[in-house]
């Protein structure tokens, strides 16, 4: 059993918290939200009144984090954690950030003896509830190895991609991938259906075809197509256009950075962009198919 400090209990933190109780780990909580606290206390996590109370006698800090801004001032602000943690503990931080944040963190605990790697996850609220999301992960291999005594009790896949930082990029290119997967799909289902077909059968044609892909396969964005999924949820819950618009910068400035060329991502980038605008922020992905939908 492992003295775990987490902080930052939202959709996906939360369900990770749970879990690490759930596997027998003293898990001590903190979130700005008094409610996100109570439901992670109310499954045995224990309430703590600061973030830095969170450090104390930690063998783990987990921390996840809405942008890097949130990241860089918890962990480098005045009074922040690297001011009060002890260098036996490790510091995971599985935000989804830009690299140069997750590495200026890295670099700053270092200079202290501090270990610190990146982890951000993949797998979306289900996965996070079911434990089965997979970890990214930036840092030294001994620290790595060291972060799978937690990981492996919220994670099924767990990955080593390189240096600290190097979680972060996979995990933008994993993410602008799935945003093209999601458009493209939407546009071929709503064709299908402007045409007369069935999405569902459809779908399970695609499925059985060259075009199967993980959002036909388990993220379906047409309505009734599929249960427990936000698209039948009028596109509540899951990942949050928002969100997906957030990775979607990150990768346009890691693209900058590389002079990669990513005009499929920039497209994406401009449609998401577009359906927040519209009003769709707050709900899932998945709704980027009403771009394409008939204006009622």
């Amino acid at each position: 059993m492992a003295q775990v400090g987490f902080i930052g209990l939202g959709n996906m933190g939360g369900p990770m918290a749970i879990n690490l109780v759930k596997a027998g780990h003293q898990v001590k909580v903190f979130d700005l939200s008094d409610q996100a606290i109570a439901s992670v206390v109310e499954q045995g996590a224990i309430a703590v009144n600061s973030a830095n109370d969170v450090a104390l006698n930690a063998d783990f800090i987990i921390t996840m984090l809405p942008a890097g801004k949130h990241v860089a001032g918890l962990y480098l602000g005045e009074n922040g954690l690297l001011s009060v943690v002890n260098q036996d503990t490790l510091m995971i931080d599985s935000s989804t950030i830009d690299a140069a944040t997750a590495r200026l963190v890295a670099q700053a605990a270092q200079d202290q003896g501090i270990s610190f790697i990146d982890a951000p996850v993949s797998g979306g609220v289900g996965g996070a509830v079911a434990g089965s999301l997979s970890f990214i992960c930036g840092g030294e291999a001994a620290h790595f190895e060291q972060a799978k005594t937690v990981l492996d009790d919220m994670g099924k896949n767990i990955f080593h991609a390189g240096s600290v930082g190097a979680g972060q990029v996979a995990k933008i290119c994993n993410n602008m991938l799935l945003s093209i997967l999601m458009a493209g799909t939407s546009e071929a289902l709503q064709m299908g259906i402007d045409n007369g077909l069935d999405p569902k059968v459809l779908s399970e044609i695609m499925l059985k075809s060259s075009g199967k892909n993980w959002c036909l396969e388990l993220y379906n964005p047409v309505p009734g197509v599929m249960e427990s999924v936000p698209s039948s949820n009028n596109y509540q819950g899951g990942f949050m256009v928002d969100l997906m618009l957030k990775d979607l910068g990150l990768a346009a400035e890691a693209a900058q950075q590389s002079k990669s060329s990513t005009p499929l991502g920039s497209l994406a980038r401009s449609m998401y962009a577009m359906h927040s605008r519209h009003g769709a922020g707050g709900d899932d992905f998945s709704s980027i198919i009403k771009v394409f939908s008939p204006k009622k």
